[in-house]
């Protein structure tokens, strides 16, 4: 999906998000990404084996998706493309609806298999960007993007 209506209705309508690879590093962009989400309303649930039984964002940690007792709506991956597929796996027996590659990130094959099984997929995108974008509040915590500005650039990128 990269179409905007597709990604409007997919943030609008999936509020419990499961965060694969979020950090409990408030530096990290996992951390950064699922915060802002949080911030935004969403239920945001960690999964991380290196967290697991703790608190990550005032949420319970879990080591993999199958070990959370509550619905998912989204799973955002936040890992090597080259692991996607598992996770893909795993969105599929919880009856996830979307399965979100985030920057970076691409999986054809575990995009395809989720799209097999009824799963909406984005890749290459950031949940927190996307949000942004489309609903406002892109500088959202003092994060200059450089993007939009009314001040005067002293020089051209070109």
């Amino acid at each position: 999906m990269d179409d905007i209506n597709s990604l409007r209705r997919i943030l609008k309508e999936n509020r419990v998000i499961a965060v694969v690879g979020l950090s409990a590093d408030w530096y990290r962009p996992s951390f950064f990404a699922a915060k802002y989400m949080q911030e935004h309303g969403y239920r945001v649930i960690p999964v991380n084996p290196r967290y697991a039984g703790k608190q990550v964002l005032g949420e319970r940690c879990y080591a993999s998706l199958r070990e959370i007792p509550d619905k998912v709506d989204l799973v955002d991956v936040f890992r090597k493309s080259d692991d996607v597929m598992p996770v893909a796996e795993d969105a599929i027996a919880i009856g996830a609806r979307v399965l979100w590659q985030q920057l970076g990130v691409k999986n054809e094959a575990a995009a395809a298999k989720a799209r097999d099984k009824g799963l909406e997929t984005v890749m290459d995108r950031c949940v927190k960007i996307e949000h942004g974008r489309l609903f406002g509040g892109l500088n959202w915590v003092g994060v200059n993007t450089r993007v939009i500005s009314a001040k005067r650039p002293r020089w051209l990128a070109y």
